[in-house]
């Protein structure tokens, strides 16, 4: 018998659901069986604000920490919850075909986020869509939130807030994606490095199985998309819970990056008008993805993005 190979997941339900399409399409490819190993987070436990408790890695570490000492043999994560730093002693071993990276707004009476009333309030845990939601409408409250996706739309239905926003591919891996009242096109509300994106990890040493999950699960245009937008995050300095855009495209050879960074939502800047935001993009060949990140994010900070993130220049 086909000893099963061990798949390290959170227990959300929109992990678990990450998880079962990874693990059914390495099942489907090599004809080998697939335990799902469910282990809880820092991320998941706590309750605080993603920006009070360093954003990046929260979601990470206990899923990487079972399998560096071989209590699992791969893992999944949402890519944009990835430190951009390498880990050591493991692999990134495929990086599967991307969703669909744009946000969504769940809103009552089917309202599209235009048609807010002023003053309505929207809900979102990222600082990302916040400074930029921000910078659409000035006149809508942004209120900070955590949760899953039946708890933070929950605050839509019991009526505690006028709507939330959320990933496209969240919802749509859990059949939700019908609950949705508006979709933000990346020109307007660009989306989060390596949103959409899932990243599988094994460790370093397996070789065998790093060969085998890259054969069946890595897409090239997607890994070289997301190693851009990685390396422009890594070049900005800037974390997950940073209000950083990031979105790439690869056709081809060619690759195309757009990077923002927006002046993060304060109580000291309610009221004004609009925050201050940059925006820039790059191309090049997709074979030098991680160079065109870091130039992208040089020319950005030269623009002074590090002040918009709160950094001394």
């Amino acid at each position: 018998m086909t000893v099963p190979l061990r798949l390290g997941t959170r227990r959300s339900a929109l992990a678990l659901a990450q998880s079962g399409l990874v693990a059914r399409a390495v099942t489907e490819a090599t004809g080998r069986p697939v335990d799902m190993v469910e282990i809880t987070t820092f991320g998941d436990v706590s309750r605080e604000a993603l920006a009070q408790i360093g954003g990046t890695g929260v979601f990470v570490s206990a899923l990487r920490d079972a399998l560096l000492d071989g209590r699992i043999d791969f893992a999944v994560h949402s890519l944009k919850d990835l430190p951009t730093a390498a880990p050591a002693g493991l692999a990134l071993a495929a990086v599967p075909e991307r969703e669909d990276v744009r946000d969504v707004l769940v809103a009552r009476d089917g309202f599209k986020f235009a048609d807010l009333p002023s003053g309505a309030r929207v809900g979102t845990g990222s600082p990302r869509r916040a400074a930029q939601l921000r910078l659409l409408r000035a006149d809508v409250e942004i209120v900070p939130i955590r949760g899953n996706v039946d708890t933070r739309i929950g605050y839509v239905t019991a009526g505690s807030l006028d709507a939330v926003v959320l990933a496209y591919a969240g919802l749509n891996r859990l059949d939700r994606i019908g609950e949705a009242t508006d979709f933000f096109e990346p020109t307007a509300l660009l989306p989060a490095p390596g949103q959409g994106a899932l990243a599988v990890e094994s460790r370093a040493d397996d070789r065998e199985l790093t060969e085998l999950l890259r054969a069946a699960l890595d897409h090239g245009p997607t890994r070289h998309a997301v190693a851009a937008e990685r390396a422009l995050l890594a070049a900005l300095e800037a974390g997950c819970s940073a209000p950083v855009g990031g979105y790439a495209v690869a056709a081809g050879h060619e690759l195309q990056l757009t990077g923002t960074v927006t002046e993060a939502v304060t109580s000291a800047n309610d009221g004004v008008a609009a925050p201050r935001s940059i925006r820039m993009s790059a191309t090049g060949p997709a074979a030098d993805a991680e160079r065109i990140g870091r130039e992208l994010a040089a020319r950005m900070l030269d623009q002074g993005a590090a002040g918009l993130m709160g950094k001394q220049s």
